[in-house]
């Protein structure tokens, strides 16, 4: 579902993927082959958050902002399912890991990697192409050759999945109850 707030509605690229049963809210713009997976709500009701181009977020998540702080996910950004972004900053290619919390002011550096179940507390600036842990998260390595490759991995995947599903949402195919109930 898509709704305006006071005066500002979302904007998304129409080689997007929204899923059925998203949430969207005013002053969100989603970029170029992004997806927006199942149950998931972005609210811009408070100040702006700006999707770029090739990013995927994952079913259950939730993204929104305190006032004044835009919330912004560069290109080719990962997040996992039910991850809470709210007023931070998640560079170019960084991957977000399952349930993970970026709070107000933080910012994750371009390639990093947020393990999953980690909480990056208000203002924590975590650097590039680094793996940050832990609840509150500290950063424990550079990432590796083998790391890289399965962020690019992921990456991809959904941006094919996503792209997929876009064009059965175009084409309306979608199964009927009658489809896939089993006779036994």
């Amino acid at each position: 579902m898509f709704y305006p707030f006071k005066g500002k509605s979302p904007r998304i690229a129409k080689s997007a993927y929204i899923s059925e049963y998203v949430t969207i809210t005013g002053d969100v713009t989603i970029g170029e082959e992004s997806s927006v997976w199942f149950n998931t709500a972005i609210r811009g009701d408070v100040a702006p958050t700006i999707i770029g181009s090739r990013v995927n977020i994952q079913d259950n998540s939730v993204l929104h902002q305190s006032p004044e702080n835009t919330l912004l996910l560069e290109d080719d950004v990962t997040v996992g399912h039910m991850a809470l972004l709210h007023s931070c900053i998640i560079r170019k290619g960084a991957l977000v890991g399952m349930g993970a919390q970026i709070l107000d002011k933080a910012e994750v550096g371009e390639g990093a990697f947020i393990g999953a179940g980690s909480l990056i507390p208000p203002g924590k600036k975590i650097p590039p192409n680094t793996l940050a842990l832990g609840r509150p998260a500290k950063v424990v390595r550079e990432l590796n050759e083998e790391d890289l490759k399965e962020m690019e991995r992921v990456r991809q995947s959904y941006r094919d999945k996503g792209q997929y599903y876009r064009e059965m949402q175009e084409s309306k195919m979608e199964l009927s109850r009658e489809d896939v109930t089993a006779s036994f």
